[in-house]
């Protein structure tokens, strides 16, 4: 007989004939020797009460067996559906809840990471579109370009401004893509930001130098309020980076002859780092989005750029302790603010 076979009543049943066959045979063994009928009711009486425990045993036993069986199988349902939450067990030291407090915890841990991967499959899905949205216009400019200058005739003058028409664009390919690449090494961390004591002054400076020539053909003021005497801890390549961001669209939405101002101030706690425009500013309805990824207003479709910096400025200041707040009114210009740890 194959006892891993046998139901857990029949076990029990095979159990209780076992200690009635050795009770019953120690009992006779008694009598036969001592001669004395009161062997045989004691034994009898305690031949009895032994099979009503076992039998009162298996039937609790059994209840226990199929109420986890069933816990089991609902918890396994819900794991394989995914689609409810079952409930906790109650709190009990027993094997059968141990097992069953496990499964929900792995039940549980399963659902989340099936969250994650769902969250990072529309993130993947909403970059691939934007990416493509962002390319498509560039694309579809040189091919509309190199199309003309192959199948029309044209003048050496208007020769010369379709090759510029083409190097705009190409120089918009690669501004997406090395600002993706950017991203992307920050999001997943092939880039580790640096932190060190370096003078702001220094930082401040790298990124001035790169919308000097645009400021000066806008005919923009430009003015600085920085101590060449504040050390920070800070990872300067990439602050400079974050600035630059910040300067770069305080160039391109401030009208000719406008105003940008640098100041760098000194708090308890921290120090900030404030950018501060003449430009057309920012409804308070958009101030929360343009730090999303591509995001752009619709009455800025016309300017160059691809709505990345606010968002790379932002990833690269949290990455050090700190935040970026704006301050900003339709028409009277806007105020954006790294905050950066002491320390």
């Amino acid at each position: 007989m194959k006892f891993k076979n046998l139901s857990v009543k029949h076990l029990f049943g095979w159990i209780t004939l076992g200690v009635f066959l050795i009770m019953s045979g120690i009992i006779i063994a008694l009598f036969l020797i001592t001669r004395q009928t009161a062997v045989l009711l004691t034994g009898g009486a305690m031949m009895t009460f032994t099979i009503l425990f076992l039998f009162i045993l298996t039937q609790e036993f059994g209840k226990r067996l199929l109420q986890f069986t069933d816990t089991l199988c609902q918890t396994l349902d819900y794991m394989i559906a995914g689609n409810e939450v079952p409930q906790c067990p109650k709190d009990s030291e027993t094997q059968l809840d141990k097992i069953d407090h496990r499964l929900t915890r792995l039940y549980h841990i399963m659902q989340e990471n099936r969250r994650l991967v769902d969250e990072e499959r529309k993130e993947l899905q909403t970059l691939v579109s934007d990416i493509s949205h962002q390319v498509k216009t560039p694309v579809s400019n040189l091919k509309m370009a190199t199309d003309t200058m192959l199948e029309k005739h044209m003048t050496e003058t208007e020769r010369i401004d379709f090759i510029h028409g083409i190097r705009s664009q190409t120089d918009k390919l690669d501004f997406l893509f090395q600002a993706l690449v950017k991203t992307s090494r920050l999001e997943t961390g092939v880039i580790q930001l640096d932190k060190k004591p370096s003078r702001l002054f220094d930082t401040v400076a790298q990124a001035m130098s790169g919308i000097v020539y645009e400021a000066e053909q806008k005919k923009i003021a430009v003015f600085v309020d920085c101590s060449e005497d504040f050390v920070v801890s800070h990872d300067s390549k990439w602050t400079s980076e974050a600035i630059f961001n910040l300067l770069d669209n305080a160039v391109k939405y401030t009208k000719t002859g406008g105003k940008i101002t640098v100041s760098v101030i000194l708090w308890e706690m921290y120090v900030e780092i404030k950018v501060t425009d003449t430009g057309k500013g920012i409804s308070e309805s958009n101030q929360a989005a343009i730090f999303q990824r591509f995001y752009r207003e619709e009455e800025v479709h016309g300017q160059q750029g691809i709505g990345i910096g606010l968002y790379l400025a932002r990833e690269i200041v949290t990455r050090q302790g700190g935040y970026i707040r704006v301050i900003s009114e339709p028409g009277k210009g806007s105020e954006f603010s790294i905050m950066l740890p002491l320390w």
